[in-house]
């Protein structure tokens, strides 16, 4: 048993190569360029949400500043945009120019997050802390991909985001 097992493997090996090759010549010829996305809605959260998580009744901000910042797995800052909000509040940052230097320790999942930094309404335009955002919203991923021949996009989510009204006096939640 021990020699068939050896010369299984020897056999796997001298045939395997050549596939092992030809497919990596296969995959360099049909390269795929992935990018990075990130999406998020921004809102300004209503004052009788004050002070919670809930977006019930928020509107969405069109045209706000909302950035993006990578950290590699050294801590230093390796990614930063701002991008803006659609005229529904939407956000569609495609991360170009976007690196890994590690794939595991700088995936976006791990070194990414999002943060609102400027609202165009003047009545609502104090960040709230609505998925984390003063520090930083982490991203999801949600299985989200768009395909074409040779273009690939991975889509990851952070929010919702919001900011709220400065006239919001504190309340007592119940």
């Amino acid at each position: 048993m021990g020699g068939n097992t050896f010369i299984l493997c020897v056999l796997l090996l001298v045939v395997g190569v050549p596939y092992i090759e030809a497919g990596e010549v296969t995959s360099k010829a049909t390269e795929k360029k992935i990018e990075v996305v990130v999406e998020a809605m921004l809102y300004c959260q209503r004052c009788d949400n004050f002070g919670t998580w809930s977006l019930s009744g928020a509107k969405p901000i069109p045209s706000a500043k909302v950035s993006v910042t990578c950290k590699n797995h050294k801590g230093q800052v390796s990614y930063y945009k701002v991008f803006e909000t659609d005229q529904n509040g939407y956000l569609y940052a495609q991360l170009e120019g976007f690196k890994m230097q590690h794939y595991i320790l700088d995936h976006p999942l791990h070194s990414c997050y999002v943060k609102p930094v400027w609202s165009p309404l003047e009545s609502c335009n104090l960040l709230s802390n609505v998925n984390y955002a003063l520090n930083g919203a982490p991203l999801r991923y949600e299985n989200k991909r768009l395909h074409a021949s040779n273009y690939e996009a991975v889509i990851y989510a952070a929010g919702p985001l919001a900011f709220r009204p400065s006239d919001c006096s504190q309340t007592t939640i119940h």
